[in-house]
């Protein structure tokens, strides 16, 4: 008897847990994506696709690189697309206010002959082992463009 009680209360527990229980288990989800195009559309389609990871609740960091890196130039130059006209550099901004964790690669800045202080704010260049410690986590998922 004591069995068939504790199925029940089991069952009955997972049909009325409620809904912020699943956006809780999103919340967990782990999103790493790593930009090295410098095609326009490319570079905005990770971003959006990162924003809506975010609205959904997952948690994003972003590694910019090669022409990828470009987006986070404080005199970065891109042309808005449509259909909503931004460019890439203004959802990455986007991105970040709602979340997002920004790095470029360790080999970004000292190939250009830039520093930090030509990145725009929140974005930092980041170590290897940082990223290497972040990739190996089995929760991470990762999206390359």
């Amino acid at each position: 008897m004591k069995a068939v009680y504790v199925f029940f209360s089991l069952a009955l527990l997972a049909l009325f847990t409620p809904p912020h229980a699943q956006a809780e288990e999103a919340a967990k989800a782990k999103t790493f994506v790593v930009i090295t195009s410098d095609q326009m559309e490319t570079q905005a389609m990770a971003m959006v696709l990162s924003l809506q990871a975010i609205q959904n609740g997952a948690e994003v960091r972003i590694l910019l690189c090669d022409g990828g890196g470009d987006m986070a130039l404080k005199n970065y130059t891109g042309t808005p697309l449509k259909p909503k006209n931004v460019t890439p550099q203004m959802l990455l901004k986007k991105a970040m206010k709602s979340g997002a964790h920004v790095d470029v690669c360790a080999l970004y800045l000292p190939n250009r002959s830039l520093s930090e202080a030509d990145l725009i704010e929140g974005v930092k260049s980041v170590k290897p082992p940082v990223i290497g410690t972040y990739m190996a986590d089995p929760s991470v998922r990762y999206f390359t463009f």
